[in-house]
């Protein structure tokens, strides 16, 4: 079986209902990032990040996977599937999807403020706990956090997702506008002989000198369309 490695990005989620956070309109438009997607942004203000990680994960029991997480699913019966994504959503894994790795955390997950990658203070919290108040505590004592790599910290599952993609015989690369890093870099490690696939409704750049077969439409039906090329080759 050959290996595929998806690197999906916001707009993998969108067309579910899950707001980017570039676009115009987008959260950041709403949220400036200094203030709920840094580390200093959280030391400062705790109760406004916590209830913005409130907000985002009760979004996630009012949106669905789309035809284009699904399609991903529909994939592993063929290839090897690894999904990589910058999403911090629960999608990929709600339509099937076996192998995923979070580069940016994961919304479903809290941790401890003062150790975040620990993993014996990470903690999967059910839909009824999605609601994280000041003064929860981890098993260390510390506040509960979002398990959310914000920005200015590590990416510790930038690794993993290297091993996966310098294996990859087909990397395709979904909704994300390849400007945050570590994340695009990874298109430096798909072996030379490997093919690349580009869903997105609109213009991407790779900052690649690649040849890269790009579709130009939307998750679900550029996924759709992934599948039947992929069934031709």
């Amino acid at each position: 079986m050959k290996n595929l490695v998806v690197l999906s990005g916001a707009g993998m989620s969108a067309e579910s209902g899950i707001s980017t956070f570039r676009d115009a309109g987008g959260l950041w438009d709403k949220y400036p990032v200094e203030q709920v997607a840094t580390p200093e942004g959280y030391a400062r203000q705790p109760e406004l990040v916590i209830r913005f990680y409130n907000e985002r994960r009760k979004q996630l029991l009012e949106v669905e996977p789309n035809e284009g997480h699904k399609g991903l699913v529909e994939l592993e019966k063929e290839f090897n599937v690894t999904v990589v994504t910058q999403n911090v959503d629960n999608l990929h894994e709600r339509a099937g999807s076996s192998h995923v790795i979070h580069l940016h955390g994961e919304l479903t997950k809290v941790c401890s403020s003062r150790d975040p990658q620990n993993p014996r203070y990470v903690k999967e919290l059910r839909p009824e706990e999605y609601e994280v108040k000041m003064g929860d505590k981890a098993g260390d004592g510390s506040q509960l956090r979002p398990f959310i790599v914000w920005f200015g910290e590590p990416v510790p599952e930038i690794e993993t997702a290297i091993g996966y993609v310098e294996q990859a015989d087909i990397f395709v690369i979904i909704g994300t506008s390849m400007n945050v890093y570590p994340a695009a870099g990874l298109l430096h490690y798909v072996p030379a002989e490997a093919e690349i696939y580009l869903i997105d409704p609109k213009p991407v750049d790779t900052h690649s000198m690649r040849p890269i077969h790009v579709i130009r439409k939307g998750a679900s039906e550029g996924v759709r369309e992934l599948i039947e090329k992929l069934k031709r080759d």
